[in-house]
């Protein structure tokens, strides 16, 4: 196991600045899609995380090795990668356009659980009882939430209903995307991974932008734009630096917290173009169970 260095404080308020950061990436990328398309969203928030970490990487002398590139095992290795990253970032937005902010930030959550069970399954990793109780109590908080949802997706397929399953099917590519990185990490480090996967990112969704609506983006558009792009960087450096400080388990629960920020967030300050859900008692609990059950199978795998 490795050590860390026991400044909890430090590590949680890290961890809660990706929670944050999480939390807050789909109401901008919502303010975004009133005028630029999924697919010239998603180029840019790719192209902005490319074009920010090479140089970065470049000075510090930690661009891939371009040798190891020469197999065709780890050729192909992340070129999957990069493929199930690009086809996460393109289905989650194609999802949110039709959905809410809220929606699609509690429905992602079935990526890490999905990760988990993949564990089981094809890493034979060990999944106590209590985890299984948190999976179970993850479940039903998906049902609850979305219970004035369900006849969207189950009985008369709507926009609505296409756009969650959309975002299933982000989660789905994210795990893949997540398997892929974990094999790849014997071979590289993880920002040689990224950095690989946001420039193929940008040539995969390069051919296919539509740049002539840039001039109609306000100013504030064209902020929320660069925070998108910035927003991955962030999160994902404030969460590696945490797992330096404390407990992967910790760091995992306190990022479970992310639909909560979101629900809160969109439920309290009103903001012009997003949409509110309608949450009744049952929807709030059901979110708390969301919560509360990714949690569970977070710190349980600790104990166990």
């Amino acid at each position: 196991m490795t050590a860390t260095s026991g400044r909890w404080k430090l590590g949680i308020l890290l961890a809660l600045s990706t929670a944050t950061m999480w939390g807050v990436l789909p109401i901008a990328l919502k303010g975004v899609l009133e005028t630029l398309d999924p697919l010239t969203t998603t180029f840019f928030r790719l192209s902005l995380a490319a074009v920010l970490i090479t140089p970065y990487l470049l000075v510090r002398r930690r661009l891939p090795n371009r040798g190891k590139l020469r197999s065709p095992r780890l050729f192909f290795q992340l070129l999957a990668a990069g493929l199930l990253l690009s086809g996460n970032y393109y289905l989650y937005i194609f999802g949110l356009e039709r959905t809410s902010p809220e929606a699609a930030q509690v429905m992602i959550q079935i990526a890490p659980m999905l990760l988990l069970l993949a564990g089981v399954f094809l890493f034979a990793e060990s999944f106590s009882t209590t985890q299984w109780f948190g999976f179970f109590a993850f479940a039903s908080g998906l049902i609850l939430f979305f219970n004035h949802h369900l006849g969207d997706i189950f009985i008369d397929l709507n926009d609505y209903g296409l756009g969650l399953l959309m975002i299933s099917l982000a989660a789905v590519c994210w795990t893949g995307y997540a398997i892929m990185q974990k094999i790849l990490l014997q071979e590289f480090n993880s920002e040689e991974t990224m950095l690989a996967i946001y420039w193929l990112g940008t040539l995969v969704f390069l051919p296919f932008c539509d740049f002539s609506t840039l001039d109609q983006l306000t100013d504030m558009q064209w902020a929320l734009l660069a925070f998108c792009g910035l927003n991955t960087i962030i999160a994902y450096g404030s969460f590696a630096e945490a797992l330096a400080h404390i407990e992967a388990s910790r760091v995992s629960a306190t990022i479970a917290l992310t639909p909560l920020l979101t629900v809160g967030i969109v439920q309290l300050i009103p903001m012009e173009g997003i949409t509110v859900e309608p949450l009744g008692v049952v929807s709030l609990l059901g979110a708390v169970l969301v919560v509360s059950g990714s949690i569970t199978t977070a710190v349980a795998k600790k104990a166990h």
